[in-house]
């Protein structure tokens, strides 16, 4: 296994070599770093012009600019980096520590929602193959993956965005849309549900009536300016997850595994309150809340295996999930009750240019609200992309792993459902989705560049866009760098991980 990650990372190195030395024979022949400064008329413009050639070392030939270039990559083994400076001397090195901030944490946070959404809409349409729900989610991911980023970018800024802030300075709705809403969800429901065409039709007019009732109500408690989930919703929420996790990873007819869900609700209740005028202003802020997280897992893992009895591995997976699900809700819900003093602060939340809002301050949650508003469209946008093609290739997946002869002696044997399913099916459907996983994270660090330039990111993108545009080798060069790392380095982690999903490979 060494001798062959060595191997891989030889390799790579070879590859990035090739790719770094075509992208920059691109870039400085694709246009002249001095047009501007010959065309200008400023009486300074000869010095600009010496000190653009001294920035740039343009006197010297193309193949010791590169080494030059190439030789402060390679100071990076010895933690001793140099990217070169852009065409106004800046050091790229500190552009890219500010950039790459904010692109990859855009893309990591579209790649995993992308990841977890894609994967359950796959299993869930090749599980009800040929079905009304089938045919509509099959048409709304083509729908998303043919969509033109740019084009669709454009129309989150409008609707998401725009239109958003301009209702919430007055949140009503009329009748309407009252109607068109409980419209739609009459339909999308029971789509969802299944089941005989009587039980669609009762599950679509209770949604109906729901809706109409459930809008006035949220209207008149004013819940868009004001919203809170409280204590009583999130463990009836709680207890919801701990019943549905238990009955899709274990069975309801396993009692020890849903009395563990159970506990960890308790216990996330009491920890609830506990924790209550802690997170009120967090000390050392996410680094609190992630050691709250681990700290819930950890009870989570200690219940199943104290109370699970012969099923202690199920009996851990369910209580992970109830704990990981149920401390994001009360997550959520610090956030809520953060939204009137944002509102109060940024009257218009949803933001739609710039990657930051410029002197903006508060306190923590206000911070984190700003922050996460600022990632609200362009996370979209790159989700809706993305998800479309991990539900594709994880129903294909799952539909050619179900037709198996493994699966059909699981079936024979009489092992249920859910086991063959998520435990023989899905494991196995997983190894050609690791692959785009691989693929995906690099793809979608290119596919930001659009992004970022329809909202005004400042983020490797437009480092990206400007340094070809003025045909500025530096920073192109180091958003090639970093994108073909990030390819190279997730193609192999997804060649690792084919052993770890299947013990019959072997390198």
């Amino acid at each position: 296994m060494y001798s062959y990650v060595l191997k891989r990372l030889l390799s790579a190195v070879l590859v990035l070599f090739g790719a770094s030395l075509l992208v920059y024979v691109l870039v400085i022949n694709s246009g002249d770093p001095l047009l501007e400064l010959r065309e200008s008329n400023a009486e300074n413009a000869d010095f600009l012009i010496q000190q653009r050639i001294e920035f740039m070392n343009l006197d010297e030939p193309w193949y010791s600019r590169y080494w030059i270039w190439l030789s402060g990559v390679l100071g990076c083994a010895v933690g001793s980096c140099d990217l070169g400076t852009n065409i106004n001397g800046q050091d790229v090195g500190a552009m890219v520590a500010t950039s790459a901030s904010s692109t990859l944490r855009l893309v990591f946070l579209a790649t995993l929602l992308s990841i977890i959404i894609g994967i359950l809409t796959g299993i869930v349409t090749a599980i009800r193959q040929y079905s009304s729900l089938d045919y509509a989610v099959s048409f709304i991911v083509f729908l998303f993956f043919s969509l033109p980023v740019f084009w669709a970018a454009v129309l989150a800024k409008d609707w998401m965005g725009i239109t958003y802030n301009n209702w919430l300075r007055e949140p009503q709705f009329s009748w309407t849309q009252i109607l068109i809403v409980a419209g739609i969800a009459a339909i999308l429901v029971p789509l969802i549900v299944g089941g005989s065409a009587r039980r669609r039709l009762l599950t679509g007019a209770a949604m109906f009536c729901f809706v109409l009732v459930a809008m006035p109500v949220l209207e008149a408690l004013n819940y868009a300016r004001e919203p809170q989930l409280g204590p009583a919703v999130i463990t009836a929420i709680g207890i919801a997850l701990a019943f549905g996790l238990t009955a899709l990873l274990s069975g309801l007819k396993n009692r020890r595994v849903l009395y563990c869900a159970l506990i960890v609700v308790g216990l996330g209740l009491v920890s609830y309150y506990a924790t209550f005028w802690l997170l009120i202003e967090p000390p050392g802020g996410w680094l609190s809340i992630v050691g709250l997280f681990l700290v819930a897992i950890a009870v989570a893992v200690i219940v199943g295996r104290t109370f699970g009895g012969h099923a202690k591995g199920q009996a851990v997976a369910v209580s992970v999930l109830t704990a990981v699900l149920y401390s994001v809700l009360v997550l959520l819900d610090h956030f809520m009750r953060a939204w009137p003093g944002f509102l109060g602060l940024k009257p218009r939340p949803i933001a739609t240019i710039g990657s930051s809002s410029p002197n903006f301050s508060g306190d923590f949650w206000q911070v984190s609200l700003d922050q996460g508003t600022q990632l609200l469209l362009p996370t979209t946008i790159l989700m809706l992309v993305s998800v479309a093609t991990y539900t594709r290739y994880t129903r294909s997946s799952m539909l050619e792993a179900v037709n198996q002869d493994y699966i059909r002696t699981a079936r024979a044997k009489g092992v249920n459902e859910r086991t063959v399913i998520f435990k023989h099916a899905f494991r196995n459907s997983m190894i050609p989705v690791t692959t785009i996983v691989a693929f995906d994270f690099a793809g979608l660090i290119g596919g930001s560049v659009v992004v970022e330039q329809v909202f005004g990111w400042t983020g490797m993108g437009d480092m990206f866009v400007t340094g070809l545009g003025n045909a500025d080798p530096a920073p192109v060069m180091a958003f090639t760098l970093i994108t073909g790392a990030a390819a190279v380095l997730f193609n192999l982690i997804a060649d690792l991980m084919y052993a770890v999903l299947d013990p019959r490979i072997r390198v």
